[in-house]
């Protein structure tokens, strides 16, 4: 990455729940999509259906953007760019201890069992960041 991040954001990247990460479909247009991501070894592992639009986006255009939520102000913003690929075999979610930890709650939530979630979320994508903006 193009600069080390702040301890203050490494916090934010182990606790918040929710990113946005933006694909570009093949007719150009962003398409954002809130996510859960984990942090991990400084890049972002994100599980997805297999089938899902950001998949084929990021087959067409491999470069992506996430942004955490700002505060009510507009200030704390964090965006990252840099490169996704797409594991179609991956370790399953259900067998990441972070993972699981980080969403039991969400999981449940969504009236999901970490295995059936694990079936249904079975693509995983990396991204790697290569930049941030940090504010």
């Amino acid at each position: 990455m193009s600069r080390e991040i702040s301890p203050k954001l490494e916090q934010r990247l182990k606790q918040e729940k929710i990113a946005w990460l933006t694909t570009v479909r093949a007719d150009g247009t962003p398409q954002p999509t809130p996510i859960w991501f984990l942090w991990q070894d400084g890049t972002f592992l994100i599980y997805s259906k297999p089938n899902a639009r950001k998949i084929a986006n990021i087959a067409n255009h491999p470069t992506v953007a996430i942004n955490l939520n700002s505060d009510e102000w507009g200030g704390s913003i964090a965006v990252f760019t840099g490169q996704a690929s797409v594991d179609l075999d991956p370790e399953p979610a259900d067998q990441v201890p972070a993972y699981l930890e980080k969403y039991r709650e969400g999981i449940a939530q969504i009236e999901m069992t970490p295995e059936s979630m694990a079936r249904e979320y079975s693509a995983a994508i990396r991204v790697e960041p290569l930049r941030v903006r940090e504010e």
